[in-house]
């Protein structure tokens, strides 16, 4: 199998994205989007805590 053929199959499985386009009615941008800004948040602040000088 070559690259473009590969890419191409990709590309096609992308497009038709099976019948909803891919994309879920219960699945928020908005929620997904601070669910992980909450997360990054998280790790921010446990590798502050960790990064003290003693």
């Amino acid at each position: 199998m070559s690259l473009t053929s590969t890419a191409h199959q990709l590309a096609t499985l992308a497009a038709e994205g099976g019948e909803h386009g891919g994309n879920h009615e219960t699945l928020s941008p908005f929620l997904t989007g601070g669910g992980a800004f909450v997360v990054l948040l998280l790790l921010l602040w446990i590798t502050t805590r960790f990064n003290r000088d003693r």
